[in-house]
């Protein structure tokens, strides 16, 4: 088993006002601090290839942590820069439908979680095989995805266990790539 620490980049504007990231680019909100937790100490760093990640890697001292594509956020298609109460007001029981849809929820022109844990999974073995700890710096999509295959959620209904994104969270990968939770949320 190899240990994988999962930690979502640090506050931009766009998260604070509660909107849709995804793909877009934002910046960390001016004069941004962060801290490497000490249980990640010595671990190697990753980091999603959005700024606001690779920025974040570099406020906990990681400058220059190793760029994987595999752990970028979602493809939210046309819903970029919306939020989700917006969006379930505005499109009703059709946004009903699709979000009861769990893993295969897809926003237009998007991608589902489903299809961001697909593309996770070569990297999650790869994670496994090599047998260093890593810490990765990246997004809640990602992070969820992990999740769901950890414990079998399909992302219907409350997810197995409320996560703080400014916290870790770690998980065990064994050889084969599978996931299991070591524990969530630390500070």
């Amino acid at each position: 088993m190899t240990l994988l620490a999962l930690l979502r980049h640090a506050d931009t504007a766009w998260s604070l006002e509660g909107r849709i990231q995804g793909r877009v680019d934002v910046p960390l909100l001016p004069g941004t601090s962060y801290r490497l937790p000490d249980a990640c100490r010595g671990m190697r760093v990753v980091t999603s290839p959005l700024k606001r990640c690779v920025d974040t890697a570099a406020l906990l001292g990681a400058p220059d942590a190793a760029i994987e594509p595999r752990i970028v956020e979602m493809d939210w298609g046309v819903w970029h820069g919306a939020s989700l109460p917006a969006l379930r007001k505005a499109l009703g029981q059709a946004m009903s439908e699709n979000e009861a849809r769990g893993l295969d929820f897809t926003p237009p022109g998007g991608e589902s979680p489903r299809l961001v844990l697909q593309r996770l999974k070569s990297w999650l073995r790869e994670i496994g095989a090599a047998g260093v700890p890593t810490l990765a710096i990246t997004h809640r999509g990602v992070i969820r995805a992990i999740l769901a295959e950890a414990t079998g959620w399909d992302m219907r209904g409350k997810p197995p266990a409320k996560l703080d994104w400014n916290a870790v969270h770690f998980f065990n990968v064994a050889a084969d790539g599978t996931p299991s939770v070591e524990r969530l949320n630390v500070s």
